[in-house]
């Protein structure tokens, strides 16, 4: 019976789209069927009112996940409707998709535009939209504080009867990803009382799935639990797809920590059947997580091995992910500084040649001026471009260096192991390949915080450079995996030197605040003399020793001979 009005004739198209835009999130089914009802009635539809269906058209597949379909939509908005404020929206749209689909240096210069041009937007809910779609991006760069801004702003300039619901959503999600937020925390709670208020569920549901999140991280499942099973119903109406994933998963995490291991199972492997095989994010990665959990649990190694392979390659994928925003954000940012340095040199320059035109009348004095302008201006311009070339170089440094150890990232990493191999295989040189992998490292971070996790990390790190030499190489390939490559050396040394730092990890006590925490680690290794100079061998055989050397019962080394053949130090 509720449906009966979206069935009414349509006599002013105009009102009518005014209407259904306003009910997007408010009541997405609602929303969803008057699109239908336009599009099946067919009204005669002035060039405006067809602009603002193909933009809700577009809003609706880039809800649905269609975000190649989506771009294409809103570009031709932007492009070819002559409506500024549609434009607008457009283009604030246009910014999460590009993000969705990880196109983030593309995302981060279209955001700077918006910035440059939102003087310009009069509409107040354009304007609001490009405030919060920036606040989104900025996020996703790790800005928290100008994500708070940016939410701020938008909350500043919220268009009159508008609810508060999404600028404070906004601020409880950069607090979230900051690691700023706790369960208890009053803005969480004012955030979802405001987003039920405003009866918007698709952004209340985001504020109830963060506090589940935050319950499970302060390990407290059955809050967890009754919490996922009182939003469900509302998830499910919506059939929003990041929140169908991230209610599986949370399910999955809750079942595991409540002991109840068949349902953690049918719950981890809903969410991962609900992915598409070239997906990376985080929610995949703790569904897998949980499956490995669980296999291993019931002694099932196999199945374990393969959920733990398949949970490390959704962990370096979404931490690469993390660097390539961050890396993205950087490079913008670094363009612009570019241009902007580029405009004042030329800006100088300019003001040299107006002053010189002007002194020209005054003969020696002109002359003195002129020349001392002209020093001025060029040490200017030397400063300005020692500044750029400065700002390059750190740029250009932080590129290739890990942010948290310092050691090379994993791509420079790969890069430099590559060159290095091909110079040896030249001179018949030798070389080893060394895997480490600190044990249940995911438990020091549950356990003791992020920040003792970071310490664990640099304390290995230095650990394991006090036994490298200069020559070698060191680097992180992605959260608690780092990679050694052995420059000039035998199998032999290299099955001592990774048992030495082995042995060094596993003895050396890690404290912070004091608080103390036992670590060991495993290592895989292989070598040229068995396994050739192809880098892609390397590093699959010594992967594969290291996932022996987890089986086996951890903390030990152990080395690929070849032929299959493995051993232990």
């Amino acid at each position: 019976m509720q449906a009966a009005p979206a069935a009414t004739s349509i006599t002013d198209p105009a009102a009518f789209l005014d209407q259904a835009e306003s009910l997007r999130t408010k009541d997405h089914p609602r929303f969803a069927q008057m699109l239908e009802q336009i599009h099946r009635e067919t009204p005669l539809l002035s060039a405006g009112e067809q602009w603002h269906l193909r933009y809700l058209d577009a809003w609706e597949t880039m809800f649905k996940g269609d975000y190649a379909g989506s771009e294409a939509q809103f570009h031709e908005v932007i492009e070819h409707s002559g409506d500024a404020t549609l434009a607008a929206k457009s283009s604030a749209l246009l910014l999460s998709n590009l993000a969705a689909n990880r196109r983030y240096e593309e995302a981060f210069t279209l955001a700077n535009r918006i910035t440059s041009d939102l003087p310009a937007v009069k509409n107040p809910l354009a304007r609001s939209m490009l405030l919060m779609n920036l606040s989104q991006m900025l996020n996703l760069a790790g800005q928290t504080d100008l994500a708070i801004k940016y939410a701020q702003l938008m909350e500043d300039a919220l268009p009159a009867g508008e609810s508060l619901c999404y600028p404070r959503s906004l601020q409880v999600a950069a607090l979230f990803n900051g690691n700023r937020l706790a369960s208890s925390n009053p803005e969480l709670q004012q955030a979802i009382d405001t987003c039920v208020a405003a009866q918007q569920p698709v952004l209340a549901n985001t504020m109830w799935l963060v506090l589940g999140s935050l319950y499970l991280k302060e390990n407290q499942p059955d809050k967890t639990m009754a919490l996922l099973r009182q939003i469900a119903p509302g998830i499910d109406a919506n059939k929003y797809y990041p929140h169908q994933l991230s209610l599986k998963t949370q399910m999955a995490q809750a079942y595991w920590k409540l002991g109840d291991d068949g349902d953690a199972r049918k719950a981890a492997l809903a969410a991962v059947a609900m992915g598409n095989p070239d997906d990376i994010n985080e929610w995949l990665k703790d569904a897998y997580e949980v499956l490995y959990q669980v296999e291993k649990k019931h002694g099932n190694a196999t199945a374990a091995l393969a959920y733990y392979e398949r949970y490390a390659a959704q962990d370096k994928g979404y931490l690469n992910d993390i660097g390539a925003r961050t890396l993205a954000y950087q490079a913008v940012q670094q363009q612009v500084l570019t241009r902007q340095l580029e405009t004042e040199a030329l800006s100088r320059q300019n003001a040299v040649l107006r002053m010189q035109q002007a002194l020209d009348a005054k003969a020696a004095e002109a002359s003195r001026l002129h020349s001392a302008l002209l020093l001025m201006a060029l040490t200017f311009i030397v400063l300005w471009l020692f500044r750029l070339k400065r700002s390059q170089l750190r740029f250009m440094r932080l590129s290739r260096r890990d942010g948290l150890t310092g050691i090379l990232n994993h791509q420079h990493f790969i890069n430099e192991a590559e060159r290095i191999l091909r110079l040896l295989e030249k001179k018949f040189g030798h070389a080893c390949l060394i895997s480490i992998d600190l044990d249940h490292f995911k438990q020091v971070n549950d356990t003791y915080g992020h920040a003792m996790g970071d310490v664990v990390l640099k304390l290995a790190v230095a650990i394991c450079q006090q036994h490298l030499r200069p020559s070698d190489l060191f680097g992180r390939l992605g959260g608690e995996e780092f990679g050694i490559l052995l420059h000039d050396c035998s199998r032999e040394q290299g099955l001592d030197i990774a048992n030495r730092i082995r042995i060094a990890i596993g003895t050396t006590p890690m404290e912070q605040d004091g608080s103390g925490v036992s670590i060991s680690a495993s290592v895989g290794m292989a070598s040229t003399d068995t396994s050739g100079y192809e880098l892609q061998r390397l590093c699959k055989e010594a992967d594969s020793a290291l996932y022996r050397a987890k089986r086996a019962g951890r903390n030990r080394v152990i080395a690929d001979i070849g032929d299959g053949g493995l051993v232990e130090a």
